[in-house]
């Protein structure tokens, strides 16, 4: 039986629903201790003293840790740059807090109430300093800076110059300006940060908890403790939900570090940590706010001819994975379509809000608001129609990107865009696309109540870019006597609830001629597995399917040749991608694309300023849906969390404090605001270089339904609005001010 293109049940879905499925914080081991933090609360101040006294005379207190006990006190995702607990210490400027949510200490008790009530007897002295919360402010001479030894708050400067972007004005007949505004996300996954410490039977530290890279998370863990590498061990059982979220260490070094200690001491035990929404809130990192300054200019023919962008990428307290999400933020600010002239100039900028971190379409959907937003202003000061537009610059099969190099073969951001178009009541013709159906704008028996229609288009990278070394790692061992009786599958490939475990055993029993119950998987353990990379970037599909796909071949082969049992290690390396030229930032920057499309209809209530989506109509080419089912899924929730993005989620922060620390205040997509008709063509147009065929999928859906409800606002009401999310107060002032 072949597997591949068929809609299986997920293999964790039987123990979900049952409640049997085991996630970190459901773990209890015989005893386990509790832990809990003591967070800053406050944006910006000196450690001078922390007196740990009252708590550590609590009884059933076991442990209280600070800043000195911690080996190597600094950890991040590229740069090291943030304390693991703040306060004095050997590392400089690690004495610091500089956003609400910086550990400051903590305390390990036998329950977790003793544990919060001996925090609440922590006293710490802190001497205030100035904040700095606006990005723009925060590169401005005289700014507070708030490290020292970076010495600027402008921590990244990334370009992409190619041709001559002042002399493609000179040719523009029309020239649109704007600044956009994109706000920060909270990822809001149902399981919050978590993780389990222990001394396991090796004497290494294990770390049970949830993420997105347990390599990555290994490393960041040893080093703050000072250890080898093979001296941590990092375990993801299964993961409520990540978006990016869990790429970002959260409490893994500090409940690691308990572990430690207690080891140290003489009292080995095992050390529990849960966050409460609130600490998740107020300790993890958001989506990045990015500030845009655009401007483009296209002929009266309907040619863009010149683009230019300037952005401003808030960072946060620490750098986490900024640089790499603004990095491919550059290449989305100016869209899939064929610009000669183009300039971009990125800044990235540490603030006193909360870090901002990874979040699915990693800087894409930002940038893509600024480019469909720009492409849509100029189809109306063209007179055009917005589709016709598109389709007179969108790239094809050959295309240079506007980075410099060939899109990858596989190019089909014209099909997904005509088949939404269409679905959508656009139809071509010999003058042009054109809409094809009526559309009253205004409800006669409700004239308050007017409707609109948008479009958006946008590409995805699939995997890390820029010349980094992409590649995955497997192991397949193969049992049995004459036959193959059952293949092993060992990997490191997170369970972040999208299905991917379920799609590496579809993949595997057809590259193996196995039946799915054959396959046993191995996973995320890094005992036991080698590194197959990162659950982000869109890429597991794509990297392990063929990691998969080669491997299976060599062991099959190995198989015949005998001995066996068969015992082998495969490492896929894909095309090689080239890192940015530092002056002009031309390269050839990933090895693959995903392509979508969508169209927004929304009716928006004049009087309310409350905005409607009725109808989204969303194309994708996914390449081959390895599991259809998984893949209409994927779509819908990835389209549910940027109607969240782009109507709802309202995360505000000021001066440096969040306002919004709650589900009760921060509000996301419940079942009521899910748009009544989801419309979604899956598009199967193999990619050349993907297993089977197949493309990533876990972020595309996320990238330009905003600017599609922009434009769908505009055609109803004639306002355009440059930032978001649409919430009523936002959509009547802007009424109001038209």
């Amino acid at each position: 039986m072949k597997y591949i293109g068929q809609s299986v049940p997920r293999i964790d879905a039987a123990t979900k629903v049952k409640g049997e499925a085991v996630f970190a914080s459901d773990i209890k081991m015989p005893g386990q201790v509790y832990m809990k933090m003591v967070m800053a609360r406050r944006p910006h101040a000196i450690v001078k003293h922390v007196d740990i006294s009252g708590a550590q005379a609590v009884p059933g207190v076991v442990c209280v840790l600070t800043s000195r006990d911690v080996p190597c006190n600094e950890f991040g995702y590229y740069t090291y740059d943030q304390p693991v607990l703040c306060g004095p210490c050997s590392k400089p400027y690690a004495d610091r807090v500089r956003f609400v949510g910086d550990r400051v200490a903590a305390v390990v008790a036998e329950t977790e109430e003793i544990a919060q009530r001996a925090c609440a007897l922590i006293q710490v002295e802190y001497e205030d300093l100035p904040v700095v919360c606006d990005a723009e402010e925060a590169m401005q001479p005289g700014a507070p800076v708030l490290h020292p030894d970076v010495g600027s708050n402008v921590f990244d400067h990334h370009k992409l110059y190619n041709g001559d972007v002042e002399a493609g004005f000179r040719q523009a007949d029309v020239i649109v300006e704007s600044v956009f505004d994109t706000p920060p996300q909270e990822h809001a996954f149902l399981q919050t940060e978590s993780g389990l410490a222990y001394i396991d039977t090796e004497g290494r530290v294990a770390v049970v908890t949830a993420g997105q890279w347990g390599i990555k998370d290994r490393k960041q863990v040893a080093h703050a403790l000072g250890l080898a590498e093979d001296a941590v061990r990092v375990i993801y059982p299964m993961t409520g939900g990540a978006f990016g979220g869990r790429e970002d260490i959260s409490v893994q070094i500090i409940v690691a570090l308990a572990a430690l200690k207690l080891q140290q001491r003489g009292t080995p035990r095992p050390v529990k940590v849960v966050w409460t929404r609130e600490e998740s809130m107020l300790g993890h990192c958001k989506r990045h706010p990015i500030r845009f300054f655009a401007r483009w200019g296209a002929t009266r023919e309907g040619k863009i001819v010149a683009a230019e962008v300037r952005m401003l990428a808030d960072g946060g307290a620490y750098k986490f994975t900024t640089s790499i999400v603004t990095s491919n933020a550059v290449i989305n600010s100016l869209g899939p379509y064929e610009i000669a002239n183009v300039k971009v100039d990125a800044y990235d900028v540490y603030t006193n809000n909360v870090p901002r971190g990874a979040f699915r379409g990693f800087g894409g959907p930002q940038a893509v608001f600024c480019s469909e937003q720009m492409v849509n202003k100029l189809a109306e000061a063209l007179g055009l129609d917005p589709m016709e537009l598109r389709m007179r610059n969108l790239a094809r099969e050959g295309s240079l990107q506007t980075i410099g190099a060939p899109y990858p073969p596989g190019m089909t951001i014209r099909q997904v865009s005509e088949a939404c178009a269409q679905k959508a009541g656009w139809q071509p013709g010999q003058a042009g696309w054109k809409l094809g159906r009526q559309f009253p704008r205004v409800d006669p028996e409700r004239p308050y109540l007017h409707r609109g229609l948008g479009l958006a288009c946008a590409h995805k990278n699939v995997g890390f870019s820029y010349g980094y070394p992409e590649n995955c790692t497997i192991g397949i061992d193969l049992y049995g006597d004459s036959e193959i009786e059952q293949a092993v599958i060992r990997h490191s490939a997170s369970e972040v609830g999208m299905g991917a475990h379920t799609v590496i055993t579809q993949m595997a029993a057809d590259a193996l001629g196995l039946a799915m119950d054959q396959i046993r998987l191995i996973s995320t353990d890094t005992a036991l597995v080698a590194d197959s990379g990162s659950v982000s970037a869109s890429r597991m599909t794509f990297f392990i399917g063929n990691a998969i796909k080669e491997g299976a071949e060599k062991a099959l082969e190995l198989w015949k040749s005998g001995p066996h049992p068969v015992h082998m290690e495969h490492t896929y390396w894909p095309y090689r991608t080239t890192a940015p030229d530092p002056e002009t930032g031309q390269c050839d920057p990933n090895a693959a694309y995903a392509y979508t499309a969508q169209a927004v209809e929304v009716v928006v209530d004049t009087e309310t300023g409350q905005v409607k989506i009725e109808k989204i109509y969303c194309a994708i080419d996914v390449g081959k849906a390895i599991n259809p089912q998984q893949v209409r899924a994927q779509i819908q929730g990835g389209l549910v969390q940027s109607v969240g993005y782009s109507m709802l989620e309202n995360f505000v922060e000021k001066q440096g404090r969040v306002l919004t620390p709650s589900l009760s205040t921060y509000l996301v997509p419940t079942v009521l605001d899910i748009p009544p008709e989801l419309d979604i063509m899956v598009l199967e147009i193999p990619d050349p270089r993907g297993p089977w065929g197949a493309r990533g999928l876990g972020e595309v859906m996320s990238m330009c339904l905003v600017p599609a409800v922009t434009a769908a606002v505009f055609d109803a009401t004639g306002v355009w609005f440059d930032h978001f999310p649409l919430v009523p107060e936002v959509v009547l002032e802007g009424l109001t001010n038209r």
